[in-house]
């Protein structure tokens, strides 16, 4: 009885007397105040971002004499005629195909180097290698218009300029720094002692890094991938500047084409089309891995 006493006196939250932990306090005024307008304001956002969505997506099956003279009504038929014009008539088909073509190789290269250049940096120690990381973050404040003329010259020089493979070496080097900077603190906070079990067992730098320490930063990886893609995806001023060939042109640049060429007399429907058909790849990718890109922010930049 006496041990049942003692512990009933030292944690009064176990008896029931209303006592309770600062976890499970009651909510204060200041507490409801606050979730209230953190709850109105998400909301608030969410109608902003989601209204102008949906709009887009409604608007993409009328004509475009419906969208002037109805603009916030339901289309009269729902027809996907919009679309087929858009992705063939317009060219939106192989500007799509180009975007897949240059995004996907910029990724490949972005995240294949930069995966093996932000593992040396966090794992070895030798003359320059902070003065390289330094650099590297550097990178991440060099606005993109200030290399535009250099890029032009550089890219002509090597014949690449309005070229595919052109854009996808320029899109790799704007997202390399960030893919480093990233994946450089990832590395770091994984285990050496797992890279020295490695060694231990006869494994070799190149077989540890693709093997074992890869695989372990997949989250990381999967994080920077889903970032480089959105941002590659939506780039406009450089393809604008260094290709200037319509076979080559990227989906922002068709967009654009596709919004001027015509004037007034743009077909409005294939257009908002053509904007969903954009708008769709992103939302895909993001869906598919967004518990990644959730989970593995926090985790790769807390160091």
């Amino acid at each position: 009885m006496t041990v049942q006493t003692t512990a009933t006196t030292a944690n009064p939250a176990v008896v029931g007397t209303g006592t309770r932990t600062p976890a499970g306090r009651k909510p204060t005024t200041g507490d409801r105040v606050v979730g209230t307008a953190s709850h109105t304001v998400l909301i608030i956002w969410s109608i902003v971002v989601v209204v102008p969505l949906l709009w887009t997506v409604m608007s993409s099956f009328k004509t475009s004499s419906e969208i002037f003279a109805s603009p916030f009504s339901l289309p009269s038929k729902w027809s996907f005629d919009n679309y087929v014009n858009a992705w063939t008539t317009a060219g939106i088909g192989s500007f799509f195909l180009n975007s897949i073509v240059v995004v996907f190789g910029a990724l490949i290269v972005t995240m294949l180097f930069g995966s093996m250049c932000a593992y040396v940096l966090a794992r070895f120690r030798f003359f320059g290698s902070r003065a390289i990381y330094y650099l590297m973050l550097a990178g991440l404040t060099f606005p993109v218009f200030l290399a535009i003329v250099p890029l032009f010259f550089v890219l002509q020089s090597l014949g690449l300029l309005n070229s595919l493979p052109g854009l996808i070496l320029t899109y790799a080097a704007f997202a390399f720094p960030f893919t480093v900077f990233f994946l450089f603190s990832f590395f770091k906070s994984l285990p050496v002692s797992i890279a020295e079990a490695a060694a231990i067992d006869g494994a070799g730098e190149w077989r540890t890094f693709f093997q074992v320490m890869l695989p372990m930063a997949r989250p990381g990886l999967a994080t920077v991938a889903i970032l480089n893609f959105v941002g590659l995806w939506n780039q406009f001023l450089l393809p604008v500047a260094l290709n200037s060939n319509p076979q080559n042109y990227v989906l922002t640049q068709g967009m654009a084409s596709f919004a001027a060429q015509a004037g007034y007399s743009v077909d409005f429907g294939a257009l908002f089309a053509a904007s969903v058909i954009t708008v769709v790849p992103v939302l895909i990718v993001y869906l598919i891995f967004q518990r990644q890109l959730q989970g593995s922010v926090s985790q790769g930049t807390d160091k």
